[in-house]
Order: structure tokens, then C-alpha cells, then sequence
């Protein structure tokens, strides 16, 4: 997953090559840009905050996110629709 911080708004911008790259409005100061990515997939996704976490990339755009509850089949025909 590749994401862009302080973007106008929160925004799953598609896939680049096997990343996909989602925008989100906070900042990248005090892991507030990794919350609010979180958050936002979490909500995108249907499922409660809990079922998102941050795996790898704490402090790079380039992230590993660990999706509990859904396939990876099914996370990418969800947020397929999105962007």
C-alpha cells in the first residue's frame, strides 16, 4: 500500500502496479496519517476499527496493512469499486 498524506481528502487513489495507493487528509506527524489510513480502510471496508492494523511501514509511504474478517479476493473487489 502506498500512502500520500495531507491530501484535500481521505481517497482510495487505485492501484499502482501491486500497491494500492489511498490519500489521506492527516498529517504524517505523530502516526496521524497511519490512524486516519486505518480508520479510512477500516470504513471503506465495512469492518470495525479493530480489523485494520498496521503491519509494516510505520514511518515510509510504502505500508503493509493486516486486514482481519475479509479475503484478499474480497478486499480487492471492495475497494476496486472505490477507485
Amino acid at each position: 500500500m502506498k500512502a500520500v498524506p495531507n491530501a484535500p481528502r481521505n481517497a482510495v487513489a487505485g492501484w499502482v502496479g501491486e500497491a494500492l495507493k489511498v490519500k489521506v487528509r492527516a498529517p504524517a506527524l505523530d502516526g496521524r496519517a497511519n490512524e486516519a489510513l486505518c480508520d479510512f480502510l477500516a470504513g471503506e471496508l465495512g469492518l470495525g476499527r479493530g480489523s485494520v492494523s498496521l503491519f509494516q511501514g510505520a514511518k515510509s509511504r510504502l505500508k503493509v496493512v493486516e486486514i482481519r474478517g475479509l479475503s484478499l479476493g474480497q478486499v480487492r473487489s471492495r475497494l476496486a469499486a472505490l477507485g
